[in-house]
């Protein structure tokens, strides 16, 4: 059995783009979609947009064989204290018949039936749980719409959790730089902490879970700045009305003291971008230590795709960066060690699992999506359960 998850982070293009991919590539049973950021960035004048997108993917050509959907849609920006503009779409192919979703109000799973489209108090909805984090987890903050949606699924006894999530941004390069790990790394892991704990408390039986989003994890800066700037002078540029520094230029000793790299709150411009692109920006994965933290909790496939953040939203730069931020792996797929038992890779079947992202050569917005496409065993996710291998579609 093909199961497929797509992270995505940007705008409805992309996820347009993101489903036709991984539909028609790899004709799996089963897709999963985290989105983050339902209606934008400007949300506010953008979700009224929302309904009529989802009525034109449901109705597409490519979706026609998906009789079963579960779409929850977090688009009530009217309450603030609860909103967290998270998305999470699921298909189920009609030829996959055991499918069950789990009824966190009764504690029982129960049969998914036709398609069903929620977007008001997903708070009380049974399905899932959601929750937004707190304030005082990002105080550099005014307001954040950042959580998690959680879900529960039962393929032919093979249970497992889909946690949907979007963690905090770095609000400033410059205090990114300051130190090593930076303080909202900090914020990240206490926020991913917080996760991992509410999905695996006593509330409910343990399952295998997946977590995938945009967990915003960034290269450790201090040290991606001395690596890309090793003999480099640093000038520093204050405000005349504060002293705060808000500008770092760094130059080379000589060659006429050019400028390798100018940092500000929101400016990472480095003189070579290839860096970050050259062998997929490999030679960097050293400096992205955040989810090291985790290490006991959470695994995760080899990454051989460039950094998915910040790309350029320009349409006729699909693998050109934006000078804003750093680029980072922001948009990963993340699972327990029992979930990485159900991602199994025969030797002989080397191409049964595939942890990439796509459109690489075109315009997705500011993040490119990544995807894990893989075959459960059937009743993998249960104790004493029978390991067999389910039907797969390539």
């Amino acid at each position: 059995m093909d199961l497929t998850v797509v992270c995505y982070s940007s705008n409805k293009k992309s996820l347009s783009i993101s489903l036709l991919f991984t539909v028609q590539s790899h004709k799996p049973y089963f897709l999963a979609v985290h989105c983050q950021e339902v209606g934008g960035k400007n949300f506010e004048e953008s979700m009224s947009h929302v309904d009529s997108f989802v009525k034109e993917l449901l109705s597409s050509d490519a979706m026609k064989e998906y009789s079963r959907a579960r779409l929850y849609l977090d688009e009530n920006y009217k309450s603030p204290e609860q909103f967290t503009a998270l998305g999470s779409f699921y298909f189920i192919h009609e030829s996959l018949k055991n499918i069950q979703q789990f009824d966190f109000k009764a504690k029982k799973f129960r049969k998914v039936v036709g398609r069903e489209i929620c977007s008001e108090t997903l708070e009380s909805t049974p399905s899932l749980e959601k929750e937004k984090f707190p304030q005082e987890y990002f105080p550099e903050c005014k307001w954040s719409r950042k959580g998690f949606i959680r879900t529960r699924w039962a393929l032919a006894d093979c249970a497992f959790d889909l946690v949907n999530i979007h963690l905090f941004h770095d609000a400033s390069n410059l205090l990114a730089w300051e130190k090593s790990p930076s303080c909202y790394s900090g914020n990240r892991q206490k926020a991913l902490g917080y996760v991992l704990d509410r999905i695996t408390d006593q509330r409910y039986e343990k399952v295998p879970y997946f977590v995938f989003g945009d967990f915003n994890f960034r290269l450790d800066s201090r040290l991606v700045i001395e690596s890309l700037c090793p003999t480099a002078i640093m000038q520093t540029c204050t405000e005349s009305s504060t002293g705060e520094i808000n500008q770092l230029i760094f130059r080379e000793s000589d060659n006429d003291r050019k400028v390798v790299l100018l940092l500000e709150k929101k400016v990472f411009n480095y003189v070579n971008q290839d860096v970050f692109r050259e062998n997929n920006g490999t030679s960097l994965l050293k400096f992205d230590r955040e989810l090291s933290v985790f290490k006991e909790r959470l695994h995760e496939l080899e990454i051989s795709f460039p950094p998915s953040y910040p790309y350029s939203e320009d349409s006729s730069e699909g693998k050109q960066y934006m000078n804003t931020r750093c680029p980072a792996w922001c948009d990963r797929i993340l699972m327990s060690p029992s979930a990485r038992d159900l991602v199994l890779k025969p030797e002989n079947e080397e191409k049964s699992i595939v942890y990439d992202n796509i459109g690489p050569n075109v315009c997705m917005g500011d993040h490119k999506p990544v995807f894990l496409s893989f075959r459960i065993t059937a009743g993998a996710g249960k104790p004493n359960a029978n390991k067999h291998k389910c039907c797969v579609v390539q």
